[in-house]
């Protein structure tokens, strides 16, 4: 017999928001299946206001309330049983982060958790990784947003460490992300692969699901370095106005789409990997299982 459970989860990230509607389907002696129902993102760039003002904006606050809105809605209509909010980097360092939470719960009933990195990364990390993890293998998980990063190292199916890093491609716009942040992720990578004869990467995040899309993989197939390198410096021979008109990419992704680039390929040539897999998995999707597994 199946039975079906709809979860939704948000997350309130630095450059865009999205609701996540995911399809439980539980089978007795099987493991549950997720299946993503519907995915809604709005780009509301909270970390423009919050990394260089210090606070969220007016508009910006009425934007969310109206995004806010339109997700309880949503959510209703999908008839979700059970969500969970989350807002990271951008509201994690607005001064007004607790005032817009109260206003959104007050004006959209939706319950926001600002959660710090430690927490990102768990969550990320407890995404449903097994028909990418081989047992044998070294992987190392990089999520890019557009506050911080996230890095967890797995090796024999096992997670072994994370991290959080305020390196992310807002910020990077913004030349908000110094030298000593580099060293200080070019290090702790360094230091935990060292060990490790061999490491993949495993990238999640808008602009590297952007960029396996353009390659025209199939979904299991990796992108190499090589390759990786090669689209960074073709973006980088294009203006912002020519990555909308010639490669189709929305206003709100050709402009990060480059520092995230960099994040990912510093982060090959500092663990030594020379493939990293796409699954099109994030916060969102952990959310959901971790809500699922009762893990948050």
């Amino acid at each position: 017999m199946i039975r079906i459970k709809k979860y939704a989860a948000i997350d309130i990230g630095s450059n865009a928001m999205r609701l996540l509607v995911t399809n439980i389907v539980e089978q007795d002696g099987k493991e549950p299946q997720f299946n993503k129902n519907a995915l809604v993102r709005v780009p509301i760039r909270l970390g423009q206001d919050s990394f260089t003002v210090g606070e969220i904006s007016q508009e910006n606050i009425e934007r969310m309330i109206d995004a806010m809105k339109a997700f309880f809605l949503l959510m209703k209509v999908h008839k979700v049983e059970k969500y969970m909010a989350f807002a990271t980097s951008a509201m994690r360092e607005a001064n007004n982060a607790y005032e817009v939470v109260d206003i959104i719960n007050k004006e959209a009933k939706i319950k926001i958790e600002i959660i710090d990195g430690k927490k990102e990364a768990a969550i990320i990390a407890s995404t449903d990784l097994h028909h990418l993890l081989k047992s044998d293998k070294t992987y190392l998980y990089v999520d890019v947003g557009g506050g911080s990063t996230e890095f967890s190292l797995f090796s024999d199916g096992k997670i072994i460490i994370s991290k959080s890093f305020k390196a992310g491609t807002v910020r990077l716009l913004n030349r908000m992300v110094s030298d000593v942040v580099w060293q200080e992720m070019e290090n702790w990578i360094k230091q935990n692969t060292q060990d490790y004869d061999e490491v993949t990467l495993i990238g999640s995040g808008g602009n590297i699901n952007k960029l396996f899309k353009m390659s025209g993989k199939m979904q299991d197939k990796p992108l190499s370095f090589i390759y990786l390198n090669s689209q960074y410096a073709m973006l980088n021979s294009l203006t912002y106005n020519q990555r909308i008109s010639d490669l189709g990419l929305n206003p709100d992704r050709a402009d990060v789409i480059i520092p995230a680039t960099q994040i990912y390929l510093n982060a090959m040539k500092w663990s030594g990997a020379r493939n990293i897999y796409v699954p099109k998995i994030g916060l969102s999707d952990g959310i959901v299982k971790a809500m699922y597994y009762g893990k948050i």
